[in-house]
C-alpha cells in the first residue's frame, strides 16, 4: 500500500469523506486509503531537495540521531530543524527523545512509511 501526500482544500478532504461515508452506507468494500491532506504551500516546501532527501535517507536508515543526521546531511541544527519540524507535520517522520546516560537526552528520527511507496499530488 502507497502512501499519498494530497494537496487540496478543505472542501476536497470532505468530499473525500462523504464519498467513503457513502461507501459504507452502502454497504460496499471500503477502499483502502492512505491519504495525507497537505496545504498547497506546504506541498511545495516538502518537494524541496534538502527535504526530500532527509525523506529518502531515512527510508534507508530507519532510525538516526539528530546529531548524526545533521553530520550526514551537512546541515545546521537550525535548518535541519526547520526541516523535520514540516516533514514531523505532515507525519513523513518521527521525531521523539530518548535518554542518553550520563549526557541527558537525546533525539532521534525515525521513517514514518518504512519502503512504503509515497505519492505526491497536486490538483490544480
Amino acid at each position: 500500500m502507497s502512501v499519498e501526500l494530497k494537496s487540496g482544500s478543505i472542501s476536497d478532504f470532505f468530499s473525500s469523506v462523504k464519498e467513503t461515508a457513502k461507501e459504507i452506507d452502502e454497504k460496499r468494500n471500503v477502499t483502502e486509503k492512505n491519504i495525507i491532506w497537505v496545504d498547497p504551500v506546504d506541498l511545495m516546501a516538502i518537494l524541496k531537495p534538502e527535504r526530500t532527501k532527509i525523506v529518502q535517507y531515512l527510508r534507508e536508515k530507519k532510525s538516526v540521531f539528530f546529531s548524526e543526521l545533521m553530520s550526514d546531511m551537512n546541515r545546521t541544527p537550525v535548518s535541519l530543524n526547520n526541516d523535520l519540524k514540516l516533514l514531523s507535520k505532515y507525519q513523513l517522520v518521527k521525531i521523539f527523545k530518548e535518554p542518553n546516560p550520563g549526557h541527558g537526552v537525546r533525539k532521534v528520527i525515525e521513517s514514518t512509511f518504512g519502503d512504503e511507496k509515497i505519492q505526491f499530488k497536486a490538483e490544480i
